[in-house]
Formats: C-alpha cells, sequence, structure tokens
C-alpha cells in the first residue's frame, strides 16, 4: 500500500469567541489575499507565508489545490468580520458557490501561519461549543494528492494527556458529521459522539473524505481506491500519534470505514481498534445480496460486471439502471474493495478490538458482529439492542427505522458510548 507523504503537518486552530474589534493588520492581509485570489495569483499568496508555513506547503502543492478550490468555489465576493482572539480572525467568507468560514492567522511579522475554510452555517459561530464542556478546532492536513479538513473535538478540562479518537466514515460521500448529502443522511452521528466522547475525557478528530465537504483531492472517481482512503487515515493517524496532549490513538470505523481502518492501522502506534456495523462478508458476496431483489436482467448484467472486474478489467457498456452501482468511472474502486477480505483483516489485527453491532441495523445485520467476534475471539463483543446502522435507536420496521436518518436531533443509541469509553480506558 502506497503512503502519501504529509507536507504540513497539522494546523490546529481553537477559536475562542472574545469581543474584540477586527485587527487593521487583518484587514489588510484579507484585502490582499481577496485581490489574490480572484486574479488567480496564487504565488502572490504564497509571498504572504510565514517561512515555516511556506516550508510547510510548497508552493508546488499550495498552487494546485488553491486552483481546484477556485475552480469548484468561484470567486470570493466579499468577507465579514466575524470575531478575533488569540491571533486568529475568523470571516463569513461568500464564494460565488459556498459560503464558509475563513480562518485568519497571522504572525508578528504579518505574514500568513494559518489560513483554512470550515463550514458555515447561520449560527456556526454560536453552535462552535454545543456543549459547554467541549471545544471544537478545525484540522487540516495536506496530502499529496490534496488536503484533508476535520474537526477536533477537545474537553475542555484536560489537564494531563488523554486518548484520542479517529473517527473514520462510512461509504460514499460522507462528510466529517456522518452526514451523506447523497443519500439524504443528516442524522450528524460522528458529530454527536465526538460530543459524547469528550465529556467522558476523551478527544475525537472526524473528518470529511476525499472530494467530500472541505476535503479536496486531485484524485478522480475512475482512479480512487479503497486504499486511498486508508493513506488518508493513516497520515492522521501520524499526526495524532506526534501530538503531545493525547496519550494513545484508537481507531474508529463506521461500516466502510472499519474496512479502511483494518488497511491503515498497520505499523502504526493504534493502541486500539473499534468496528461500527460493518459487513464481514467480502465485497463481492454483499454487492450480489444488494441486487437479489432487482429484476432479473439486472441480475445478470450485475454478474457479468462482477466475472470482468475479477479478471482485473473494467465493463463499459453498463445499462444505466446499474450506473448506481456499478458505472464505468467506479468500478476500480470496486475492484479494490472485493479483493479485501475483512475477517482476513480482523484475524490479522494486533491490537485489542471492539465489535460493535446493533440488532435493528437493517444493512448489516447481526451476524457479521457475531462472524468478525469467531475470527478473533479476543474481540470484545457489543450487541446493543434495538440500534439501528448510524448508531441510535430505531424499531425494525424498516419506514420508521430510516425515518432515524434524516433526524440529527436524535441522540446516539444509550449503550453506545458507555461501551466504547469502558473500552479505551482499560486499554494500555
Amino acid at each position: 500500500m502506497k503512503r502519501v507523504t504529509l507536507f504540513i503537518i497539522v494546523i490546529m486552530l481553537t477559536v475562542r469567541a472574545l469581543a474584540q474589534a477586527e485587527p487593521a493588520n487583518y484587514v489588510t492581509a484579507l484585502t490582499k489575499f481577496k485581490q489574490f485570489y480572484n486574479n488567480n495569483q496564487v504565488d502572490s499568496i504564497f509571498s504572504m507565508f510565514s517561512p515555516e508555513m511556506k516550508s510547510a506547503l510548497p508552493l508546488s502543492n499550495f498552487k494546485p489545490t488553491t486552483e481546484q478550490l477556485k475552480a469548484q468555489y468561484g470567486e470570493l465576493q466579499k468577507t465579514e468580520f466575524v470575531k478575533y482572539g488569540e491571533s486568529l480572525a475568523v470571516y463569513k467568507a461568500t464564494f460565488k458557490n459556498s459560503i464558509f468560514l475563513l480562518n485568519v492567522s497571522l504572525n508578528a511579522q504579518n505574514k500568513l501561519t494559518g489560513l483554512l475554510l470550515s463550514p458555515y452555517q447561520e449560527t456556526a459561530v454560536a453552535k462552535q461549543n454545543v456543549d459547554p464542556s467541549v471545544t471544537e478546532s478545525p484540522v487540516l492536513v495536506k496530502t499529496l494528492s490534496g488536503q484533508v479538513s476535520g474537526t477536533l473535538a477537545m474537553p475542555n478540562n484536560a489537564v494531563n494527556k488523554i486518548p484520542v479518537v479517529l473517527i473514520i466514515g462510512d461509504a460514499g460521500p460522507t462528510d466529517r458529521d456522518g452526514n451523506n448529502e447523497k443519500t439524504g443522511v443528516t442524522a450528524n452521528t460522528y458529530k454527536l459522539l465526538a460530543n459524547e466522547l469528550a465529556k467522558n475525557g476523551i478527544a475525537s478528530v472526524r473528518y470529511d473524505k476525499r472530494n467530500v465537504g472541505q476535503s479536496v483531492s486531485s484524485t478522480k472517481e475512475s482512479q480512487l481506491r479503497l486504499d486511498d482512503y486508508s493513506d488518508d487515515a493513516f497520515v492522521l493517524i501520524g499526526v495524532l500519534a506526534a501530538d503531545p496532549r493525547f496519550s494513545k490513538v484508537v481507531l474508529f470505523g463506521h461500516g466502510e470505514g472499519a474496512l479502511v481502518a483494518m488497511l491503515a492501522i498497520t505499523d502504526t502506534p493504534v493502541k486500539g481498534y473499534i468496528e461500527a456495523e460493518c459487513y464481514s462478508d467480502q465485497a463481492e458476496k454483499v454487492l450480489q445480496n444488494q441486487m437479489k431483489s432487482k429484476p432479473k436482467y439486472q441480475q445478470d448484467e450485475f454478474k457479468t460486471i462482477l466475472d470482468t472486474l475479477r479478471k482485473g478489467k473494467t465493463y463499459d457498456n453498463v445499462d444505466p439502471s446499474l450506473y448506481y452501482i456499478a458505472r464505468p468511472s467506479i468500478q476500480p474502486f470496486l475492484m479494490s474493495w472485493c479483493r479485501l477480505s475483512p475477517i482476513k483483516g480482523i484475524k490479522g489485527l494486533k491490537v485489542p478490538a471492539l465489535l460493535i453491532q446493533g440488532t435493528t441495523d437493517l444493512v448489516v445485520t447481526t451476524d457479521n458482529g457475531e462472524k468478525f467476534k469467531k475470527a478473533k475471539s479476543d474481540a470484545q463483543l457489543l450487541v446493543i439492542k434495538g440500534m439501528n446502522h448510524i448508531l441510535k435507536d430505531a424499531p425494525a420496521d424498516e419506514d420508521k427505522n430510516t425515518d432515524t436518518y434524516t433526524k440529527p436531533e436524535l441522540p446516539l443509541s444509550a449503550g453506545l458510548v458507555p461501551g466504547i469509553v469502558d473500552f479505551i480506558n482499560k486499554l494500555k
């Protein structure tokens, strides 16, 4: 598996609300940044960097990422000052195609030491700390293919080193909070988990997958492999392991994220592995099962596609009705997924493992957790009655179960966080 070189170790900026006016030097810096950005003068923006930032983020990497951002979001139309504190100014940045929070940090020489876009909501500033005992701050990690953007959730009362959990998301375009625009999931599962862990003295980092939210990459869909997701996780593991605030790194993988974690954990200082609602069968069998309810002609063509992929080739003449699952551009990813054996992966883990399975998960049934437990007998199996795939209480009725997918206000299942906290606290 290839590993992506880390160019910028990490930018973690804690935003604290202080009632201060916008400093004049930030006005000047932001005016220049807007002018250079809109005129495609990336070199001029780079000239505003501090020596440390230039070293961490070379022009050869900064330029293509910035150009990609410009192509995706368009010109920066206006910026509105939100607040300033501890050498960090926060602005509402309105681009042609989207709105973000723009975080800017300057050193004593008025050179940029931090420059980060994060999601914006009308109440984003007020909601940054939903719970007063928890502080959230942005995380930005540069990779060869772009940048991974996420959120660090920290308990405010942390004195000594504390554990940190890297939350790795499920399949599809899943963002850091566990939401998926394509499938309509708006449950905020990972945001809720991060908040609950922090209230129990455990930090966490959750992040947008490649080309989702604020994570951008030059990797096109036709180039994407499961290993690419594990490369991103691998880089983040290294960042967290090197952070002196943290005593141990634990991986939490949800659905497909558990497979990503299996790949990423190799040769890392991770102390524990948590799998939640993951298929134990290989992808080929999972995909075939998903097709059983489809018309026979679709099943037959899909079988032909799988036979072709098994030979290491792609199948181009795909019926439009199968594009959602087997379009030509996604077939290389399917091949990389099908080659992975979850059972072999769990057997090969050298760290303690917690296996989490809900009894009303209509996507991944309870026998999957049992198969993982059989493969790794020393793993702890936590079966939570009435918990569904998004880790919330739900009935077995399909309509009522999927109803929870669009209700972010619903809490996580009661037995989930205590089980995770107990597992983490017992890790050496």
